[in-house]
């Protein structure tokens, strides 16, 4: 029985989702990454805690590093270890990839953000996505669009339930 538990369990599921981003930005091509963390940041995931929302990807010597993301530790985590939240923490990707990225953030003015983190087959993968930063009329257009599908939403509910 334990066996057939564990096989459904394989599949990925979400750490941390960043609304944020999908609101800021035109969000253009996704990438999977992994990531590099210590054992007290593994810990603090599992428990749930991050927060995205400063968070970015910076390209540093043909390499791509997560900055601004907070990872707060546990109190039952590691004494000996002094835990720094915002810490600089390195992405895991292929060259050909890191090659992609490099060109279109230095060419063509993309900025890239995490836009979620999950488990996939017990480890933790970032999606980073190439964005474009949106104007203000876009923001305004994004929130338009959102409340009228809420309210087109409690309109098909409530015609449902009298019908």
């Amino acid at each position: 029985m334990a066996k057939a538990k564990d096989k459904d369990n394989k599949g990925g599921s979400t750490i941390a989702l960043n609304k944020r981003a999908r609101f800021e930005y035109h969000i253009d091509q996704r990438y999977e990454a992994g990531i590099a963390l210590q054992g007290w940041e593994l810990k603090a995931l599992r428990a749930g805690r991050i927060n995205f929302g400063d968070g970015y990807a910076v390209v540093l010597q043909n390499e791509i590093f997560l900055v601004g993301t907070s990872i707060p530790p546990l109190i039952s985590a590691s004494t000996h270890v002094i835990a720094e939240d915002r810490r600089t923490r390195k992405l895991l990707l292929h060259r050909k990839e890191i090659d992609q990225l490099v060109g279109a953030v230095e060419r063509k003015g993309y900025t890239l953000v995490p836009t979620a983190m999950y488990w996939k087959n017990g480890r933790v993968k970032v999606e980073i996505s190439l964005a474009r930063g949106k104007q203000e009329h876009d923001k305004r257009d994004t929130e338009k669009q959102r409340d009228w599908q809420i309210e087109k939403q409690r309109t098909m509910r409530s015609h449902n339930r009298s019908a």
